[in-house]
């Protein structure tokens, strides 16, 4: 069943109102009718299951019922990923939100290739229309946020320090791996860094340390930085349950 989000003031009553470009998908890209069932979510963690009572310049769905989102994670993981060159960033934005991402933030870090300069504004509303697609496709009860800017590495680490806990994957980290983390771990949010192509420098890893990140491998082998971020929040939903 299609799924579209709407905001909570497009809710009136039993009736939910749809317009812009979501009106003009389920019209001319579905070729919906009237009477055709479609699931929508105020974003907030419900879904609506609806019937389309009108489609006209705006489409009118009738509620059927609600009930709370069962996609989302209990854990809501931050990722500070470091700028990769290319079209890398989309890839990780679409899969990321895929796995049950909450909030992704851009990091500009020693090793990055990549200067967004004046095309940072386009960069970041592109990529918060990806994840908003990515959302849609894969049924969250949510879209995940895109933050509104690239932060520097030492900006991302304050920030981190407001999270309950934060781990570093690294490659020079022999013992403890991403179950060391989650076994002292009990709270319901955190955050995660990954290095841009290059990786992270022994003094940006040893400067996270000392803010209290928590440093872990991924096992034996290199990943590549549009491959390490997927790994690790796999196995941290996993591990987290």
């Amino acid at each position: 069943m299609p799924k579209f989000f709407v905001a909570p003031h497009q809710i009136k009553d039993n009736v939910i109102y749809i317009s812009g470009e979501d009106a003009k998908h389920i019209k001319t890209v579905l070729r919906s009718r009237e009477g055709e069932e479609l699931t929508l979510c105020d974003g907030l963690g419900t879904d609506y299951f609806c019937r389309i009572q009108a489609l006209g310049e705006e489409v009118t769905a009738e509620m059927i019922r609600s009930e709370p989102c069962q996609s989302e994670p209990k854990t809501k993981i931050t990722l500070y990923q470091g700028l990769p060159k290319a079209d890398k960033m989309e890839l990780i934005i679409q899969k990321c939100v895929e796995l049950g991402v909450d909030r992704i933030v851009a990091v500009s870090t020693e090793r990055c290739i990549v200067k967004l300069d004046k095309k940072e504004g386009k960069k970041l509303e592109r990529w918060q229309k990806i994840a908003e697609a990515a959302a849609k496709q894969s049924g969250r009860g949510k879209i995940p946020e895109i933050s509104p800017k690239v932060l520097r590495f030492s900006e991302a680490l304050q920030e981190a320090k407001t999270l309950p806990g934060t781990v570093i994957p690294y490659e020079k980290e022999e013992n403890r791996g991403i179950r060391s983390f989650v076994e002292g771990f009990s709270g319901e949010a955190m955050g995660i860094f990954i290095g841009p192509e290059g990786g992270f420098t022994e003094e940006e890893v040893q400067v996270a340390k000392d803010a209290g990140v928590f440093p872990v491998t991924l096992g034996k082998r290199i990943l590549r930085t549009e491959t390490a971020g997927l790994a690790a929040i796999a196995i941290l939903l996993y591990e987290l349950g």
